[in-house]
């Protein structure tokens, strides 16, 4: 699953807490569904809005669903205050071709 964030200059994002703590949130909520890693990328881009990139490697695709529809899930989402007032634009699942 990759989750973007987006915004300007002008937007708070807490690259080490997101990518220290925030993840390690994530991984304790998520990794009974099969979470096994969470990487953090921070693309630059003249006149971009892309501030973060969360890259979550799941063991499955139906682990992706499950963790986003566990309880646990609104722990994961409350901690983003924590890191940033950004908006998440995108959620993704991404298959081989």
């Amino acid at each position: 699953m990759i989750v973007i964030c987006t915004g300007n200059a002008d937007v708070r994002f807490d690259r080490n807490y997101y990518a220290n703590e925030h993840f390690a949130l994530a991984k304790s909520c998520w990794e009974a569904h099969g979470l096994q890693s969470a990487e953090a990328f921070f693309p630059h881009a003249e006149g971009g809005s892309w501030i973060s990139m969360g890259v979550y490697t799941f063991s499955s695709e139906q682990g992706v669903h499950d963790a986003l529809a566990s309880p646990a899930t609104q722990h994961v989402m409350d901690d983003v205050k924590n890191f940033t007032d950004a908006t998440v634009v995108l959620r993704s699942l991404f298959t081989e071709f």
